[in-house]
């Protein structure tokens, strides 16, 4: 007979595990988060293992109902783990063939293998809902502080260089774009997570007349129209990682948005800057300088998108150099997904209060943005309405640009007549192009910073986001 602490393959061995090697090979302290899954997997196997005779009706109720028992005793928090018994899936077994004797055929036409496997399909289906509702609640917070901004001014940047105007609903709104890219792409993942790897067995599914279809569909692996989605390939269902590279990969992804936004917020917040206050609840104070009210939630969200980075650079070199099918490297493919879920949870999270607790200063922003040399380009545009090249107009303000600064004033300020010596093209309305207001209402072009095309972007967004 088989030790007790052997029971799941103690047959062929004739001693038991070293304890170094039980501490060194258990997952059951990462894992165990995965028991709803396990427990919803294996009752929809006993379902199914019913249906095709292997179980009776009473055994298949019985196994359910105690499946059941043990779900409620784990979210309660008073189910015992046991790390000899490895894993999430055998403490389960475990206690429930204690209370179910009939449990002892549940593992029928199943692996370990194609049992983790569809747990984490289930869990990343789950988690990418979770993701799709907190990325949606951080646009809508985005939305409505674009909205409520949406007359205050600022400079755009490139290379951190003051570039050309723009709104700060306009600012707001790029970062939108990039959530609700992060928001399909979490809808993406989901969808490839959407197939049933259950019955593929260890490697070569089984001899027994099982039915995964049915099973699917028990688990809710189902296309649009309600039919089953299963995996083709049996080899591949277990051997595969690529949803878990995917989710990571999406989850890293979106701490790269998290930082560059968090970047924005710590340059705006800076006392060079002064375009944004920081709310007091996600900021901190020096132990030593009194004055000081750093923007740590924001350089935390920098700070955690390396750790997601990581979590992705991990699963990929783990996987990269296994042969077909399953090897136990594999085990070590859980942390990095359970931490990249809960640290962009939490982060995400953490945006959307911050958002919610941001106050722009429209003084500050007004005065940084009435620099003339932001249009610069406009004066560009200036000559290009008037039939100059362009390459020619842009080497004609350059020059204008030059002589203001020899002069020592604002472009707008350039002396007129050296100004017009420059080139023809300029008359005596040139400096009409310095005009904020009116600069603003050209840009009306898709996808410009305009005051009609930023309402055509409130509207879409609305409609989005409802």
């Amino acid at each position: 007979m088989a030790k007790a602490s052997q029971a799941t393959w103690g047959g062929r061995f004739s001693a038991a595990p070293a304890e170094l090697m039980l501490k060194f090979s258990e997952s059951v302290s990462f894992d165990r988060r995965l028991a709803p899954f396990d427990i919803a997997g294996s009752q929809a196997h006993a379902a199914m293992l019913a249906k095709v005779g292997i179980l009776t009706a009473k055994e298949r109720d019985a196994i359910v109902a105690g499946l059941g028992e043990i779900l409620a005793e784990v979210q309660a928090g008073g189910f015992k783990w046991e790390e000899k018994l490895e894993d999430v899936h055998m403490n389960i077994e475990q206690a429930l063939t204690r209370r179910v004797p009939a449990a002892a055929k549940l593992h029928t036409a199943r692996s370990r293998n194609d049992q983790v496997a569809t747990d984490l399909r289930l869990f990343f289906k789950a988690a990418c809902a979770a993701m799709i509702e907190r990325l949606g609640a951080a646009e809508r917070a985005l939305l409505a502080l674009a909205e409520a901004n949406a007359d205050v001014l600022i400079p755009g940047y490139t290379h951190l260089q003051r570039a050309q105007p723009v709104s700060v609903a306009h600012h707001l709104l790029a970062w939108l774009e990039m959530l609700e890219r992060d928001r399909n792409r979490f809808a993406a993942v989901a969808e490839s997570a959407n197939w049933c790897p259950l019955g593929s067995g260890a490697i070569a599914g089984t001899t027994l007349p099982i039915d995964r279809e049915y099973t699917a569909q028990l688990l809710g692996f189902v296309d649009v129209k309600g039919r089953p989605q299963v995996t083709q390939n049996s080899m591949d269902a277990v051997a595969d990682r690529d949803v878990h590279i995917e989710f990571a990969a999406a989850c890293a992804l979106t701490g790269v948005h998290y930082s560059r936004i968090a970047e924005d917020l710590i340059l705006w917040s800076s006392a060079e800057f002064k375009f944004v206050a920081m709310p007091d609840a996600f900021a901190t104070g020096s132990s030593l300088m009194p004055q000081k009210k750093n923007p740590d939630a924001c350089e935390l969200l920098r700070g955690k998108s390396a750790r997601l980075q990581g979590n992705l650079h991990t699963l990929l070199t783990l996987a990269k150099g296994l042969p077909l099918t399953y090897n136990r490297d594999l085990q070590e493919d859980k942390p990095p997904i359970f931490d990249s879920f809960d640290q962009t949870a939490i982060c995400t999270e953490v945006l959307t209060a911050l958002l919610g607790g941001l106050k722009f200063r429209p003084e500050a922003c007004a005065a940084a943005v009435a620099d003339p040399a932001l249009l610069a380009t406009d004066l560009v545009d200036y000559l290009v309405r008037k039939g100059v090249p362009f390459r020619e107009a842009h080497h004609a303000i350059g020059h204008v640009v030059a002589l203001a600064e020899k002069a020592g004033v604002p472009l707008d300020q350039a002396p007129d007549a050296e100004v017009r010596a420059v080139h023809a093209g300029f008359g005596a309305d040139w400096k009409d192009v310095f005009n904020l207001e009116l600069a603003m209402k050209r840009r009306e072009g898709t996808g410009m910073p305009g005051p009609k095309q930023l309402r055509r972007q409130f509207a879409r967004w609305n409609k989005l986001l409802r």
